[in-house]
C-alpha cells in the first residue's frame, strides 16, 4: 500500500494595490484554485501599495502553479516571489562552522592562534600521525563530488550540486557526529579530480565521493584508493550496493532460500550496478546476469567498456544472451538500478516463485508495486513514499564513524560485507515480515551497529590504526 505524502505549503510575496483589489478577493481566488491561506504576514503596509506574505496550504504539490498563475492574473496584485518550506531551509546554506572553544580574551587567543599554536605545529610536523588527535582530521570528511551525476537529476555542475552535498554533510553530522564538509569541483578531468583531492587531503580522514558520472567515478575510486592512505568510498556504488545486500540478506529468510542458490538479474550495469552486483558475488550469489538496454552481459564479444569485459568475467556463468524479458525467467531475484517501466508484470510471471523484485531506479522505480500486484512477495525501492526503502543513509554514516574509529587506512570488501549484516540485524526475526525487511533511517540501533561490525573488520582484516578501547579486550 502506497503511503500518501504530506501536504505542501508555500509563502506568497504579493504586492496588492488597495485601490484595485481587496484582501477578499485575492483570498477568493487562492481558495477557487485550491489553496487555503493559514498565516498572514505584512511586510510593508501602505495606504495604497501593501506587500504581505501569504503562507498557503495545498493538498498536491502540482497545485502550487496553479494557484499562482490564477494570483498573476488578478489585476492590481503582483507576485514578488514564491518560496516553499524546502526552500527556506536552503537559504543560506544548511551547515555551517562553529568554535569548540570560546575565544574571550588575549590569553585564549594566545594559545588557540600565536604564539602558542606553533608548538603543536611542531609536534605535528615532527611526527605527521599526531594530525589525528591535533586537528580536526581525526573526525573530517570531504563529500566531493563534480555535480555529473546528481540523484536523478544528471550532469547539472557543481554549483547546483552543493546543496545535495550540504545535505550529506548534514546527514553525516547529525546521525554519526561526523564531521563533514561539501567540495564541488568545477572539472570533469578525471585526472584533476584525483590530483585536487590528493592535495586537499591532509585536512581529512576520509573521502566520500559523490555523485561522480560512470565510468570515470570507478578510475577515480580506484586511484585515490591507491595513492591515499585514508579510507575512499564512493557512496553511489558501495553504499547502495551495502544496503541493497543487508535487504536481500532479510527478503531471502521470508521466502526461505539461499543466497548460494539464487539467481540474480541486475538491469542497469552502471557504477552502483556493478558495485551492487561484485558485493552479491562476495556474499555467495553464484548465478548472477546483468543486463543494460541492450540485453545481457556476456562473454561472447568484447565491449568498449573495459570495466563491463571484467564484469562479464565475474557474472553469467552460463553465458546466458537475450533481453530483460528472456533472462528473467525463473530468476529468484530482481534488482533493478536503470529507468522507470523497463519491468513488466509479464516479466515477473516468469520468475520463480515467490519472486523478490527491489526496484531501485529513483525517483521513479522500474515497476511500481501497484503494477508489480500480486506477483511479488518481497517488494522494495529506494523511496520513502513506498515500504522497505533501501536509502544509503543506512549505510555510509556508520560505515564512516567506524572506519575513523579504528582509523584505517582504508573500507575494504570485509567491512561492507559487516556493514550489510549489522544493517540486516536490526530487524528482528518478530518484525520481519513482507512489508518490513530493512530498518528505518532514523533508527537508532543502526549506527552503532555497523560502526561495531566495520571496527571489528578492519581490525580483524589488518587495516585499524587504532584499536579503540571497547575493542581491546576482544582483539
Amino acid at each position: 500500500m502506497r503511503i500518501m505524502e504530506d501536504s505542501t505549503s508555500v509563502i506568497l510575496r504579493l504586492e496588492m494595490d488597495k485601490t484595485i483589489v481587496s484582501f477578499g478577493d485575492v483570498a477568493s481566488i487562492i481558495s477557487k484554485a485550491g489553496g487555503d491561506i493559514i498565516a498572514i504576514d505584512v511586510i510593508e503596509p501602505g495606504k495604497r501599495l501593501e506587500i504581505r506574505d501569504l503562507t498557503v496550504s495545498m493538498a498536491d504539490p502540482s497545485e502550487v502553479t496553479q494557484i499562482t498563475n490564477a494570483v498573476s492574473a488578478i489585476i492590481g496584485t503582483r507576485i514578488i516571489h514564491v518560496s516553499d518550506r524546502t526552500f527556506l531551509l536552503h537559504l543560506g546554506g544548511k551547515i555551517q562552522i562553529t568554535s569548540k572553544i570560546p575565544l574571550k580574551n588575549r590569553d585564549d587567543l594566545s594559545r588557540i592562534y600565536t604564539p602558542g599554536v606553533a608548538k603543536v605545529c611542531m609536534a605535528i610536523h615532527n611526527d605527521p600521525q599526531k594530525a589525528y588527535t591535533l586537528t580536526v582530521k581525526r573526525n573530517m570528511i570531504a563529500v566531493v563530488s563534480d555535480g555529473t551525476a546528481v540523484l536523478g537529476l544528471g550532469d547539472i555542475g557543481p554549483f547546483a550540486a552543493m546543496p545535495v552535498m550540504e545535505g550529506k554533510a548534514m546527514l553525516f553530522k547529525e546521525l554519526a557526529d561526523v564531521d563533514a564538509f561539501p567540495i564541488c569541483l568545477d572539472t570533469k578531468d578525471t585526472e584533476e579530480i584525483i590530483k585536487i583531492v590528493k592535495l586537499i587531503s591532509p585536512a581529512f580522514g576520509g573521502i566520500n565521493l559523490e555523485d561522480i558520472s560512470s565510468p570515470r567515478c570507478f578510475e577515480i575510486e580506484q586511484r585515490l584508493k591507491q595513492e591515499l592512505d585514508i579510507p575512499v568510498f564512493h557512496d553511489d556504488q558501495h553504499g547502495t550496493a551495502v544496503v541493497l545486500l543487508a535487504g536481500l540478506l532479510n527478503a531471502l529468510k521470508i521466502v526461505k532460500k539461499s543466497i548460494k542458490e539464487i539467481k540474480v538479474v541486475v538491469c542497469g550495469v552502471g557504477a552502483a550496478g556493478i558495485a551492487c552486483s561484485k558485493i552479491l558475488l562476495a556474499a555467495g550469489v553464484k548465478e548472477l546476469i546483468g543486463v543494460d538496454k541492450d540485453g545481457a552481459i556476456h562473454r561472447s564479444v568484447v565491449y568498449e567498456n573495459s570495466v563491463w569485459n571484467e564484469y562479464a568475467s565475474l557474472t553469467n556463468p552460463q553465458n546466458i544472451k537475450g533481453t530483460l524479458s528472456e533472462v528473467i525467467k525463473q530468476a529468484d531475484v530482481f534488482i533493478g538500478l536503470s529507468r522507470p517501466g523497463v519491468l513488466k508484470s509479464q516479466d515477473i510471471q516468469q520468475m520463480a516463485q515467490n519472486p523478490i523484485v527491489f526496484a531501485m531506479a529513483n525517483p521513479n522505480p522500474e515497476i511500481t508495486p501497484e503494477d508489480a500486484g500480486r506477483y511479488v512477495r518481497v517488494f522494495a525501492t529506494g523511496r520513502s513514499d513506498y515500504p522497505n526503502q533501501l536509502n544509503n543513509v543506512l549505510a555510509f554514516p556508520g560505515i564512516f564513524r567506524g572506519a575513523l574509529d579504528a582509523r584505517a587506512s582504508t573500507i575494504n570488501e570485509e567491512m561492507k560485507l559487516a556493514a550489510a549484516k549489522a544493517i540486516a540485524s536490526i530487524v528482528s526475526e518478530e518484525e520481519l515480515n513482507e512489508y518490513y525487511i530493512i530498518p528505518s533511517v532514523f533508527n537508532e540501533k543502526v549506527v552503532p551497529a555497523v560502526r561495531k561490525a566495520v571496527i571489528q573488520e578492519a581490525i580483524r582484516t589488518g587495516v585499524a590504526r587504532k584499536t579503540p578501547r571497547e575493542f581491546k579486550d576482544i582483539f
